[in-house]
């Protein structure tokens, strides 16, 4: 087995001997640099919001109407009679749900927490993609 290797070794060795040095041409560099450049534009891709302003004004405008409706409605919903049987299922409903407090807690921090993380990631984002 050393046999072989001493003989690939001498054909490398031989082979390394006959060929000259190849070497690159006088622009090479800035060839390659600029289809790097080329690349790193066509990577970056602007900001596009999940929700266009558009829709969060439509979104406004909907909720403003819907409180605007709410309050100057003539139908009262508190004396409806088909508000109170809703109200009386409901109750029934959830009556014999019981639940810790941990698990009220829990309900309680964790939708805030969620809000914070969405802005801290939300800043940290946009510093991070500033163009």
């Amino acid at each position: 087995m050393k046999e072989s290797d001493k003989n690939i070794e001498n054909l490398i060795d031989k082979m390394m001997s006959e060929t000259t040095l190849e070497s690159p041409s006088i622009d090479f560099t800035s060839k390659i640099m600029s289809q790097v450049l080329v690349a790193e534009k066509s990577k970056i891709k602007a900001y596009k919001p999940l929700i266009s302003k558009t829709t969060w004004i439509f979104i406004c405008i909907s909720l403003i109407a819907l409180t605007a409706y709410s309050i100057y409605s003539n139908n009262n919903i508190s004396n409806s009679e088909t508000a109170l049987a809703y109200l009386d299922k409901a109750s029934t409903l959830f009556s014999g749900i019981h639940f810790s407090k941990n698990i009220l807690y829990a309900l309680l921090i964790v939708p805030f927490m969620i809000l914070v993380q969405i802005g801290v990631l939300k800043n940290y984002f946009d510093k991070k993609y500033e163009v």
